[in-house]
C-alpha cells in the first residue's frame, strides 16, 4: 500500500510532536506523523514519579551500548521513549535549557543563543514564578514548579549555599551557576509530555494522520531526492513535500544509514548501496555521564515509602503527594575550577536512594546526589552491524572527562558533609561503598557510572561541507529530507536535553514552512 502526504515525519517524541502540531496548522497541508511504538496509555506515564516502572517495557526502546573499556568493560542500559511523546513521557521533565554560551558554541548561523531563545520561550507555558520575565507564557508546554517537595529538597538547597553556590531566582537564564529547585514539565501534578503538550490539540484536524505501531525501515531515495518512508510491514508512505527524520540520536542516523545515507564503506560492508556518502552520519556521539554519592537518611521522609496504597490515593484524587515528584527535585550547577568558560558539573538531588536505573530498591531511606559530566570531550558513535543498530559512547575516553567527574564528586561529598544535611545523612547505601579520595572515586565511577539520558550530536549540524545537515536542517546530498531532533546538536547542552528538543522542533517549524529561513 502507498499512501501520500506533502510531510511525512518519522518519530512522535519532543521535537516529532512539536512538528506535528506547526506543520498540520496549515489546513492545505496533510502531515502523516509515524510512531514506531504505541499509544502513551499507561497510568505510569501520568504520575511523575513513575517512570522508572516504565524501563524495560513495551514502552522503551530498551537499548544497550557496546561493552566500555574505561567502565571496567561493562554495557550500559540506555532507555528511550518508545510511544507518542517518545523520551518525554518517560523523563525525570526537568526543564533545563542549558546556557547562553552552549548555543553560542555551535557556531552555526541562526543558531545562536539570542536565536533560539525565541523559540524556547514560544514552547513555554510557565505556571508560578518566572523572575526576570526568563520564561515564555503562553506556550503549549507546562512548566511548574513541584507540588510537594520533599523537605529534604530545602535542606540540598541550603546545604548548596552552605558550600557557596548561589540559590538562582530562576534556572533557565543565560547563565546559571547556582542551585535551585527543578522546574518540571507538569500541569496541576501530572506529567505534561510533549504529546500532550502539541499532539492531542492537533489531533482532531483533519490534515494530520497519527499511525502508532509503524515502525519506519527506510527512506526511499530517487533521483538524489527523499520521496516517501518504505515501513517495516512493507507499506509506503509517500511525501510530496519532505521527509523529516524525528527519532532521535540513535534513530534518526540509523535511518539514514539504512537508506543509504552514511559513510559508503561501512554502508557497503553492511550490504547497503550508497546514496550519498556522508561519513559523519552517526558519528558524535555524546552523553551525559552519571555518577553519585547515595547514602543512608535518619529518618523515614524520603520517597522510599512514595508507593503505599495512601500517597496513590492523593495522587489519584488531588494531585499532591510523593508520586508528584520527579525525583530530581533540585539541582546545582558548578564549575570544578576557575578556568571552566561554565558549569561542568551539574548535581541532581533525588531524596531517595536511586541505582541502577531505580530498577533495583535499595531497602531502607537515602537520598542520593547525582554527579552529572555536562561538557565530555570523549565522543562515540552509532554504526551498523548488518541492519541492526550498534552504540558506542565512548565513555572516559578524554582524559578530562574522568578528572570532572572526581571533582564533581568531590563537591557531591562536601554538599552530603554540609551542617544543613548532616543530621540527615546515614551511613553509605548499597551500591555506594563510601568512595572519598581521588582515587576511590574514580574507581566508583568506573564501577557504576550510569547514562543521564541524554544521547545528542550524531547528524551534527553545521554550515561546513562535512556536517549531515545544514543550519535549515537539510540533509547534504539528499534533496525533500531533514532531521529534526537532538542529533542535530554538534555539543552537548550543559543541561537537559528535553528543552532543546523541542526549541530544534519549534525552529525547525518555522524553517520548513519558511517562516525563519536561514539564508546562505
Amino acid at each position: 500500500m502507498s499512501t501520500e502526504y506533502d510531510y511525512v515525519i518519522v518519530g512522535a517524541g519532543s521535537a516529532g510532536c512539536v512538528l506535528a502540531n506547526r506543520l498540520s496548522a496549515d489546513p492545505e497541508v496533510s502531515v502523516a506523523l509515524v510512531e514506531a511504538g504505541g499509544p502513551d496509555d499507561k497510568l505510569e506515564i501520568r504520575i511523575p514519579a513513575g517512570f522508572k516502572k516504565l524501563f524495560k517495557t513495551p514502552y522503551d526502546w530498551d537499548f544497550t551500548t557496546e561493552k566500555q573499556p574505561e567502565l571496567n568493560g561493562r554495557r550500559l542500559y540506555w532507555p528511550r521513549g518508545r510511544m507518542l511523546g517518545g523520551s518525554s513521557g518517560l523523563n525525570a521533565q526537568i526543564w533545563a535549557r542549558g546556557v547562553r554560551a552552549d548555543y553560542d558554541g555551535w557556531e552555526v548561523p541562526g543558531w545562536a543563543y539570542d536565536d533560539v531563545l525565541p523559540y524556547f520561550q514560544r514552547a513555554e507555558h510557565r505556571i508560578g514564578s518566572n523572575a526576570g520575565g526568563v520564561y515564555g507564557t503562553s506556550g503549549p508546554l507546562h512548566i511548574s514548579e513541584l507540588r510537594s517537595p520533599n523537605p529534604l529538597t530545602g535542606l540540598f538547597l541550603r546545604a548548596c549555599e552552605e558550600i557557596g553556590l548561589a540559590r538562582l531566582p530562576e534556572l533557565n537564564g543565560p547563565e546559571q551557576d547556582g542551585c535551585s529547585q527543578t522546574p518540571v514539565t507538569q500541569y496541576r501534578g501530572r506529567r505534561w509530555s510533549a504529546a500532550d503538550a502539541y499532539l492531542r490539540p492537533a489531533r482532531r484536524r483533519a490534515n494530520l494522520t497519527v499511525l502508532t505501531g509503524v515502525q519506519a525501515g527506510r527512506v526511499l531515495i530517487a533521483d538524489g531526492r527523499a520521496i516517501g518512508v518504505e515501513c517495516l510491514d512493507g507499506d509506503v508512505l509517500a511525501a510530496r513535500r519532505e521527509v523529516i527524520l524525528s527519532a532521535g540520536a540513535i534513530g534518526s542516523p540509523h535511518l539514514l544509514m539504512l537508506s543509504g545515507v552514511g559513510d559508503a564503506a561501512d554502508l557497503r560492508a553492511n550490504g547497503i548501496e550508497p546514496v550519498t556518502d556522508l561519513p559523519e552520519v552517526g558519528r558524535n556521539l555524546q552523553d551525559h555521564l552519571s555518577s553519585g554519592v547515595i547514602v543512608g537518611c535518619t529518618r523515614e521522609i524520603t520517597l522510599a515509602s512514595a508507593e503505599s496504597l495512601a500517597n496513590l490515593a492523593r495522587f489519584l484524587f488531588r494531585r499532591t503527594g510523593m508520586l508528584t515528584s520527579n525525583v530530581g527535585e533540585a539541582v546545582a550547577f558548578v564549575r570544578t575550577s576557575a578556568d571552566e568558560p561554565a558549569p561542568d558539573i551539574e548535581l541532581v538531588f533525588a531524596p531517595a536512594p536511586f541505582a541502577d536505573h531505580g530498577l533495583t530498591d535499595p531497602p531502607g531511606h537515602g537520598m542520593t546526589v547525582g554527579v552529572i559530566l555536562l561538557r565530555p570531550e570523549s565522543r562515540g558513535r552509532i554504526s551498523l552491524s548488518g541492519r541492526d543498530v550498534l552504540i558506542d559512547p565512548c565513555y572516559l575516553t578524554a582524559e578530562a572527562d574522568l578528572r570532572r567527574l572526581v571533582a564533581g564528586l568531590g563537591r557531591a561529598l562536601e554538599v552530603v558533609d554540609s551542617s544543613a544535611l548532616r543530621p540527615y545523612v546515614g551511613p553509605p547505601m548499597t551500591p555506594y561503598w563510601g568512595a572519598r579520595t581521588p582515587a576511590e572515586l574514580a574507581r566508583w565511577v568506573r564501577e557504576r557510572a550510569e547514562t543521564l539520558y541524554h544521547p545528542v550530536g550524531t547528524c551534527r549540524m553545521g554550515a561546513d561541507d562535512a556536517s549531515v545537515v545544514d543550519p535549515e536542517l537539510r540533509v547534504r546530498g539528499v534533496a525533500g529530507l531533514r532531521v529534526a531532533d537532538v542529533s542535530i546538536m554538534p555539543l552537548i547542552n550543559r543541561g537537559h536535553t528535553h528543552a532543546p528538543a523541542v526549541m530544534i522542533g519549534e525552529r525547525a517549524a518555522d524553517l520548513i514552512t519558511g517562516a525563519g529561513e536561514w539564508q546562505d
